[in-house]
C-alpha cells in the first residue's frame, strides 16, 4: 500500500543477540568455508557434471539469502530489553507474565518478538503478535482477559507481570 508506514518489530536483546551472532557466523565462518569449497571443487574440471560444485553453489545461494534476511531483520527491529524498563503491573513487550486458567493452572510466558519463539531461548515464549500476547498487552496484574482458540474460548487471570 502507498503511503503507509511500515509495522514496528521489536525483538528482545537476547533474540536480537543470537540473530547478530548467527548473521556473523554465516558472514564470517559458513560462508569463506563453502566459498573455499566451491573453488575447489571448480579446480576438478567440468563444471556441468561437477556435483560438489553445483551443491557448493547452491549451499553459497542459500547462505547468501539467508544473510541477506538476516540483515534487513537486523535493520528493522526495535531492541527491547525487559530489565531496563521502567517497572510496572502493566503487560508491555518483554514483560513476563503469569495467568491462571478457570482449573486454578498457572502459566509463565514471557512475550517475546514473532523471531523469538525457537526453544533455544526458552520454553513459554509467545509472541506480541499471536492472539494470547495480543490479548494481554495493556493488561494489569488481577485483569481477565478471553482468549479464543482452536477448543473454545478461555478465560485467563494475570497473576503476576515481571521483569526479567
Amino acid at each position: 500500500m502507498a503511503g503507509t508506514a511500515p509495522t514496528k518489530r521489536y525483538i528482545t536483546t537476547r533474540g536480537f543477540e543470537r540473530l547478530r551472532e548467527e548473521f556473523h557466523r554465516l558472514l564470517h565462518d559458513e560462508r569463506p568455508r563453502v566459498t573455499h569449497e566451491v573453488t575447489v571443487a571448480a579446480a576438478h574440471g567440468d563444471r556441468s557434471e561437477n556435483y560438489e560444485y553445483k551443491l557448493g553453489k547452491k549451499k553459497l545461494r542459500e547462505i547468501d539469502a539467508r544473510i541477506h534476511r538476516l540483515q534487513k531483520m537486523l535493520e528493522s527491529f526495535e531492541v527491547i530489553d525487559p530489565r531496563t524498563r521502567p517497572k510496572t503491573d502493566r503487560v508491555f513487550f518483554g514483560a513476563t507474565v503469569t495467568v491462571e486458567d478457570d482449573d486454578g493452572e498457572e502459566t509463565t510466558y514471557q512475550i517475546v518478538g514473532g523471531e523469538e519463539l525457537d526453544e533455544s531461548l526458552g520454553k513459554n515464549r509467545i509472541s506480541y503478535e499471536a492472539p494470547l500476547g495480543r490479548a494481554l498487552l495493556g493488561k494489569r496484574e488481577g485483569e481477565s482477559v478471553r482468549v479464543r482458540r482452536p477448543k473454545g474460548e478461555m478465560e485467563l487471570t494475570i497473576v503476576r507481570v515481571e521483569w526479567l
